[in-house]
């Protein structure tokens, strides 16, 4: 007889204060993201004098590795098991990894050095370890703190308000030094703006995993065998012949890469374009101002939808929003204003569902051959969006510069054009893609009804049927 996978006291409904306490893991990884792609690079190149070239090929490479150890955390984690639980002595271990590797890269003049090259690339290197050992193992917590469909999106839709909430604070902190240096006259420099961002994210880190390691149950793991060569093989094998996870990997894969060309270039058309500099950095915190109550809202639209067609109708609300970015003019800011607010309310719609799908998936395979690979799976998901990332940005700004926008100069109309048909364009059309790959999914509720009745019978000893 194996053992329950869901917990034994699993509720329909998980106490808010429960998913309050789980979801504010969200906060510092969400919080360490944004500074890492937007403040560190110039801090390094400009402010400690590396250049930019040496920072961009040692950022590139932390990001390899960073994608390297996504699948192995996941799969080490998934056959982990302890007193303790699979995920908590993974997140309980790679804390405080993460939090002096954050020191270390955030506030280096607490080392008493000047950081170079190879310190930074240490450091990175050992940042991002910490950083997985947390966040692959929480995702995949995440999709095992209930094995009810509909349940499993209001998780994930508690961690997406989190993450934005995070984000938010990131975006909100510098700004506000900014305006703190306009009162006082006090000079504000750009190692105090990166050395205040890593203080929020270690002040939120510390009571986050307290939080959750103590107050937040982990659901009892099915037994395992021995990680080894063959068994890694076979398991990313496995994963990579899955077609419903193909699906909604390569469904997250364009949702991503949508998001991140209208972020890529969002400065660029409200800068150049549009000529407005000074509502840039504005519009930008106002569409995460927004995405803090976008969670909620396709949340209550999954319970009557369910999670793949919710997806499908998220994506489309997304593919009218970035074409009706055609219609915008540079003395139509009033416009511009509006689709950025409902970009906001509409932001993570689709990877809020494939999230929860992701879970739902899992089940099948466990179903189907009595291995557990939530973990993986969710690591898989992890370094989907992250190439999707590295794509986006590889994409969108060479693409404007082949048409000739080039950035702080006086452009041609032709050259502001192309920027505002990529700004508009590449987002629609990736998200139309997603929603394409995501239609006539065929794990909905009623299916995954069945897939647990199947294995709650497995694990009381009975015999299921054979699985579809």
């Amino acid at each position: 007889m194996t053992a329950r996978l869901s917990h034994p006291a699993d509720p329909a409904r998980q106490p808010a204060w429960r998913l309050g306490v789980f979801s504010a893991l969200a906060v510092p990884l969400a919080g360490a993201g944004l500074p890492l792609a937007v403040y560190l690079p110039p801090f390094y190149a400009q402010e400690l004098g590396l250049g930019l070239a040496l920072v961009g090929a040692v950022f590139m490479l932390s990001r390899i590795w960073d994608a390297i150890s996504d699948p192995v955390v996941g799969l080490l984690s998934d056959h982990t098991r302890s007193r303790f639980g699979r995920r908590k002595p993974w997140i309980a271990a790679g804390t405080p990894i993460f939090a002096v590797a954050t020191l270390a890269i955030f506030i280096p003049g607490a080392f008493g050095v000047k950081p170079g090259a190879v310190w930074l690339s240490a450091w990175l290197a050992i940042f991002y370890l910490g950083w997985t050992m947390i966040q692959i193992p929480v995702a995949a917590w995440a999709g095992e703190l209930s094995s009810r469909y509909h349940e499993r999106s209001r998780v994930q839709a508690f961690l997406q308000v989190a993450t934005s909430l995070g984000l938010l604070a990131v975006l909100v902190l510098p700004a506000a030094l900014d305006q703190v240096a306009v009162h006082t006259g006090v000079a504000v420099d750009q190692s105090l703006k990166v050395a205040v961002m890593g203080g929020f994210i270690l002040a939120t880190l510390v009571p986050a995993i307290g939080g959750a390691l103590w107050l937040v149950p982990e659901p009892a793991a099915p037994p395992t065998v021995a990680v080894d060569g063959r068994v890694a093989r076979r398991a990313l094998l496995a994963a990579v012949r899955n077609p419903l996870l193909l699906r909604v990997l390569a469904s997250d894969f364009a949702v991503t890469l949508g998001q991140l060309v209208r972020s890529s270039l969002f400065v660029f058309f409200v800068a150049a374009y549009m000529g407005r500099p000074d509502w840039a950095a504005l519009l930008f915190l106002v569409q995460f101002v927004f995405g803090v109550f976008a969670g909620p809202i396709w949340l209550r639209i999954g319970y009557r939808l369910g999670k793949h067609r919710t997806a499908v109708v998220g994506e489309l609300v997304q593919v009218a929003i970035n074409l009706s970015l055609l219609l915008v003019t540079p003395d139509a800011l009033p416009l511009l204003i509006g689709l950025t607010i409902a970009q906001g309310l509409a932001q993570g719609s689709g990877n809020l569902m494939l999230r929860a799908i992701i879970s739902d998936v899992a089940d099948k395979h466990r179903l189907e051959t009595g291995e557990e690979r939530t973990g993986l799976y969710f690591s898989i998901f992890s370094l989907t969006g992250k190439t999707a990332t590295a794509a986006a940005i590889g994409v969108a700004l060479p693409l404007v510069a082949w048409l000739g926008f080039k950035p702080g100069a006086v452009n041609a109309p032709e050259a502001l054009l192309g920027l505002k048909l990529v700004f508009a364009l590449g987002p629609a059309i990736a998200h139309a893609v997603s929603a394409l790959l995501i239609a006539g999914f065929s794990l909905n509720a009623d299916r995954h009804a069945e897939i647990r009745a199947a294995l709650d019978a497995r694990d009381r000893g009975e015999v299921p049927a054979a699985a579809e």
